[in-house]
C-alpha cells in the first residue's frame, strides 16, 4: 500500500495530525498501535482537557478523537510497526502482520512509556489511586494522603506540586543519594507538607479487590524489614522511556532518547516529521500533544506541496 502521509500512534498528538490531515485532503493513514488511543485510555477521569467542563473519562475522549479524524477521512488500521526504512524518498514500514506500506510522508507520534515498578498491582489499580502524572490526577487526591516515588528532579516536582491539594505528602526512594538537583531537592525538603521515606522501596500495593489504593508494603533496603503503610494513592515518578527503538538508526534522539525537532516538527530527514510526548520530555500533556499533532499535519502538508 503506498500513500501521500501515514501516522504511527493514534494518541491525542497522531489523531489530532490526522484530522488536520485529513482536512487538508492528504488521505492519512494512521497505524494505531497498542493501546489504541495512547496513554490516556489508560487513564479514568480527565479533567483538565478543554472542552469538557464536567470531565470525561480517557477513553471515551479517545474515541471522539477518534470519530472525528475518521469523519474527515482519515484511516485507520490495526497493527503495530516492526521496522522502517528511511533510506529513500518513499518511505517504508513493515506491519506485525507482514504487510509494507510505502509513504511520501511520516509523522511519529508513538508517544513515551511511563517507566514502572513491576508489580502486578499497578496495572490493576492504575488509575485507581496508581499514576504516573500528579498534573493529571492530583486534584483527585485532596485532603489525603499520597506517596511519590522517586529520587530525581521529576519525582521532587510531583511531590511539590500534589502538596496544593493533598495533606500529607511521603517521598518513597530506595536509596540515600538523590539524582535530583540541589535546588529542587532542597525545595522538597522545605516543604512541611512533604516527608522522606530513604533505602526503601514499596514491593505491593493494596488493594486491587476494593478496586482502589489503600496501603503499601514498604521494605526497608538496609534492614529487610517490612512494614504496611496506609495512604490514598501512588504516584511513579521513576522517569519515562520515549518509544523510539524503531527509529534510532535515523532520526537524531538526545541523550534520553527523545527524537530531536527543530522548525516545529521537523526531524533530520525531510519528510519525517514527529509530535507528542514522543518528543517532549518537558510538557507530557494530552493538549500540548494535541497542539503538536497539528503542528506536525500542517508542517507535512507544507511539505508535500513543496515536492
Amino acid at each position: 500500500m503506498s500513500n501521500e502521509l501515514t501516522i504511527i500512534g493514534s494518541g491525542p498528538a497522531g489523531l489530532t495530525a490526522a484530522l488536520y490531515a485529513a482536512r487538508g485532503n492528504l488521505n492519512p493513514t494512521v497505524i494505531e498501535g497498542f493501546p489504541p488511543g495512547g496513554q490516556l485510555t489508560l487513564t479514568t477521569e480527565v479533567e483538565n482537557f478543554p472542552g469538557f467542563p464536567e470531565g470525561i473519562m480517557g477513553p471515551e475522549l479517545m474515541i471522539k478523537f477518534r470519530e472525528q479524524a475518521e469523519r474527515f477521512g482519515a484511516k485507520i488500521i490495526t497493527g503495530e510497526v516492526k521496522k522502517v526504512d528511511f533510506n529513500s524518498k518513499d518511505f517504508k514500514l513493515l506491519l506485525d502482520d507482514e504487510s509494507i506500506i510505502k509513504a511520501k510522508s511520516v509523522i511519529i507520534s508513538t508517544g513515551a512509556s511511563a517507566k514502572m515498578l513491576g508489580l502486578k498491582e499497578e496495572s490493576e489499580l492504575i488509575g485507581k489511586g496508581v499514576s504516573t502524572c500528579a498534573t493529571c490526577d492530583g486534584f483527585f487526591f485532596r485532603d489525603q494522603t499520597v506517596i511519590v516515588v522517586g529520587g530525581g528532579d521529576s519525582a521532587m516536582e510531583e511531590a511539590l506540586f500534589l502538596t496544593k491539594f493533598a495533606k500529607k505528602v511521603y517521598i518513597v526512594h530506595r536509596r540515600e543519594e538523590f539524582r535530583a538537583s540541589q535546588i529542587m531537592l532542597g525545595r522538597a525538603k522545605d516543604n512541611p507538607k512533604i516527608e522522606f521515606i530513604l533505602n526503601s522501596e514499596i514491593i505491593e500495593i493494596h488493594d486491587p479487590k476494593q478496586n482502589k489504593v489503600n496501603k503499601v508494603m514498604l521494605k526497608n533496603n538496609l534492614t529487610d524489614s517490612i512494614k504496611l503503610m496506609e495512604t490514598d494513592a501512588v504516584f511513579i515518578a521513576i522517569g519515562h522511556i520515549p518509544n523510539t527503538s524503531l527509529f534510532k538508526d535515523y532520526l537524531n534522539l538526545n541523550e534520553n532518547g527523545y527524537i530531536i525537532t527543530t522548525e516545529g516538527t521537523k526531524t533530520n530527514i525531510p519528510g519525517i516529521f514527529a509530535c507528542g510526548d514522543v518528543q517532549d520530555w518537558e510538557y507530557r500533556q494530552a493538549i500540548t500533544a494535541a497542539g503538536s499533532g497539528c503542528m506536525a499535519a500542517i508542517d507535512t502538508e507544507r511539505y508535500l506541496a513543496d515536492l
